[in-house]
């Protein structure tokens, strides 16, 4: 009766589900926390490239480990890098962090795209694609703007993350109602 029953899939949802509440939680306390304590800004800034790199180096060891998972592996090393220039970046204002966080967004965009395409066929990746797609787009804007922005803050970034959490989301729930599926009910995923 259901399709999408392997462990790679069952993983796969899961892990969108868990991204999906980390990065909602991240956005609620950038938006709720950050903007009346710049220490708290500061703190998520770094967290959230650390996160990622975090949570792909789980799920590449879950899928085979880093040497089968080679978008992973440069996302996990363009995180880490990423997460120690906002550190540097934090000293010199945040139009150096939206930069930074721009040229972050385009590179883990397009290796989400890479890493969606590698796994279409597990379903539900439409919405990871997309996800790619408007990080790099979104990356370019912080990179090209953030210097004429009066005031950037990381209500910009919260911005940015909730595009993301919606994304990963969405890629959870379609996994759930593809796993609930008979075979065959669902087409074009």
């Amino acid at each position: 009766m259901n399709t999408i029953n392997s462990a790679p899939a069952s993983w796969l949802r899961t892990y969108a589900f868990i991204r999906f509440g980390v990065s909602a939680a991240w956005v609620a306390a950038a938006l709720l926390l950050a903007p009346f304590n710049p220490a708290i800004a500061a703190v998520l800034l770094v967290i959230y490239p650390a996160w990622d790199a975090a949570a792909n180096f789980v799920d590449a060891q879950r899928n085979g480990g880093l040497s089968h998972n080679p978008s992973h592996l440069l996302n996990i090393i363009v995180s880490v890098i990423t997460a120690i220039a906002v550190i540097v970046a934090l000293g010199q204002g945040m139009a150096a962090v939206i930069v930074v966080f721009g040229v972050w967004a385009i590179l883990s965009g397009l290796l989400q795209l890479v890493t969606a395409v590698r796994r279409w066929a597990s379903g539900g990746q439409w919405a990871m694609v997309l996800s790619g797609a408007q990080s790099a787009l979104a990356g370019g804007f912080f990179v090209f703007s953030a210097g004429t922005m009066p005031n950037p803050g990381i209500t910009l970034i919260a911005g940015y993350a909730a595009f993301g959490a919606v994304y990963f989301l969405v890629t959870a729930v379609w996994l759930s109602f593809k796993r609930a599926r008979p075979a065959g009910a669902l087409r074009g995923s």
